[in-house]
């Protein structure tokens, strides 16, 4: 688990992963932001260098996400399928992620509405 503190020594962003078959799943809570989107893109690279490029990201915990947070998630969506992977968003709420539908990438990503979908898509069951 990563954890980042705001300021007032509140949690901004935490970051937790497990691994299903050769799958990563990653559990984002908080904020995704340009105050969070360096260990974001950290915590994203250290992944796919352990476990490789099949990825999903639950964002069901997320509380609001800018557009930093979207090219990040744009960036990996391509180093992913670029390396032969998988790849998923899952639990992505339109209130929290309007970004997303303001550029037209709801339409383009890979979003499944929970994780076990996104599995079952891969061939792979929860």
């Amino acid at each position: 688990m990563t954890v980042s503190e705001n300021g007032d020594g509140s949690t901004a962003l935490t970051l937790t992963s497990a691994t299903v078959g050769e799958v990563s799943v990653i559990r984002v809570m908080g904020l995704l932001d340009a105050t969070t989107r360096d260990q974001f893109a950290d915590y994203l690279a250290a992944e796919t260098a352990e476990h490789g490029p099949d990825m999903v990201i639950d964002l069901s915990g997320v509380s609001f996400m800018d557009s930093r947070a979207l090219g990040l998630i744009v960036h990996q969506w391509q180093v992913s399928t670029g390396r032969g992977g998988r790849f998923a968003l899952t639990g992505v709420e339109y209130s929290k992620t309007k970004v997303m539908w303001i550029t037209g990438l709801a339409q383009r990503l890979p979003l499944y509405d929970t994780v076990d979908e996104a599995l079952a898509a891969f061939g792979r069951p929860a």
